[in-house]
């Protein structure tokens, strides 16, 4: 999901496809380090040593998620230099925020719903924001996408669709905990690709489906069921929750981002407000819901692995579900803060930014094939006529 899925994802900018898959590679790589690193210090730290395991290890793996999503949100605009500054500040801010939640106010999120999506998506909007082009018209030309990048690009959206239930399953508890955040995750899944498919047919030209809509609105139903998928949703609830965050998303990518640009100077590049910002808070305030309904009948002996807290006596389900929603302020305040410190540290100009006019262009920092690039663009000779007669 980290590598291929996230890296095709943001291949459809025509000329951007080497970046975005290449420093992917990069920025996944060196979060998966420091992340250990950071989380090792928060979590496993014992004896002067950091403990590492499978479980650490996949929570780096979703550390690197949520600077991805951040990274989509500058994709295109920013420099290798200033792409590792900002991994190296949000990966110890998404570190003490997961701390946080997890540590100290007790809140449950396996899949990430406020600590990763959530937080990701705002942190790398409020960069972007810091961050406003008032000049980049100079390279919209290059932010459009082609036929085959498109369908490069779905080849990440099939890749994150196909693992998401594992993705969210994955940090819950073995056995039936396990499995009901898997199948609550593929029921809502299915529901948000049905949604997106006939919302996009709806609001498009001639009833016509929109790829960037089939692309990203599919997969919201993975991020609205992070926080509830191991919870007693049930599966007519993940499929509302699906239908209801595939219809937001797709909506959002409509109507929601030309404003953002446009009134709050927020050029996102990819849409993560939409496919992660808004299903990830409607995820997290499902959380609540789903907590406050909470029953020792409903989970029985389960009830220990989601709630242990409850379980055990110390909270109930209303006072858990405060803690819940705490955990998405806290969230924010991260995200908003951090991310406003964050960007105007990447404006330093010693950071190397790419100007206006070289924005989507790999040949900034790539050796790009001479047919690829525009000055290669040449017309097609036309055959002179044979005059030997």
């Amino acid at each position: 999901m980290v590598f291929v899925g996230f890296g095709f994802l943001m291949v459809f900018l025509h000329r951007y496809g080497f970046s975005s898959v290449g420093f992917t590679f990069l920025l996944a790589a060196f979060a998966l380090q420091w992340s250990t690193l950071v989380q090792g210090f928060l979590h496993s730290f014992h004896g002067s040593h950091i403990h590492v395991s499978v479980e650490s290890m996949v929570s780096a793996d979703f550390c690197a998620g949520a600077l991805l999503i951040s990274f989509g949100a500058v994709l295109g605009k920013t420099g290798p230099a200033q792409l590792l500054l900002m991994a190296l500040l949000e990966v110890l801010l998404f570190g003490t925020n997961e701390f946080v939640l997890l540590d100290l106010l007790g809140a449950r999120d396996a899949g990430g719903s406020m600590t990763i999506h959530t937080f990701g998506a705002y942190f790398g909007l409020v960069v972007s924001r810091v961050l406003y082009r008032p000049w980049l018209e100079k390279s919209k030309h290059r932010q459009s996408s082609t036929y085959h990048s498109d369908l490069f690009a779905m080849i990440g959206t099939i890749f994150l669709w196909i693992f998401w239930p594992s993705f969210n399953s994955a940090p819950t508890s073995l056995g039936d905990t396990q499995h009901r955040t898997a199948l609550n995750t593929y029921y809502s899944l299915a529901a948000s690709t049905l949604s997106t498919f006939a919302l996009s047919a709806l609001v498009g030209r001639d009833g016509r489906l929109d790829m960037v809509h089939v692309q990203n609105a599919a997969l919201a139903g993975g991020v609205v069921v992070g926080t509830s998928g191991e919870m007693m949703l049930t599966p007519f609830g993940a499929l509302a929750a699906g239908f209801l965050a595939g219809t937001v998303s797709t909506l959002g990518y409509k109507f929601l981002t030309p404003i953002l640009e446009s009134k709050f100077k927020v050029q996102d590049t990819c849409g993560v407000h939409n496919l992660h910002g808004m299903p990830g808070v409607l995820g997290a305030l499902l959380g609540v819901l789903v907590t406050a309904l909470t029953t020792h009948q409903a989970y029985g002996d389960g009830l220990q692995a989601v709630f242990p807290l409850i379980a055990e006596g110390q909270r109930g389900a209303t006072s858990q579900a405060v803690y819940q929603l705490l955990g998405l302020c806290v969230t924010m305040a991260f995200a908003l803060v951090g991310g406003s410190l964050v960007g105007f540290l990447l404006r330093l100009p010693f950071l190397d930014s790419p100007p206006d006019s070289q924005c989507y262009e790999d040949q900034m920092c790539w050796e790009v094939p001479g047919e690829c690039t525009d000055e290669a663009q040449v017309p097609l000779s036309v055959e002179e006529p044979d005059t030997r007669a």
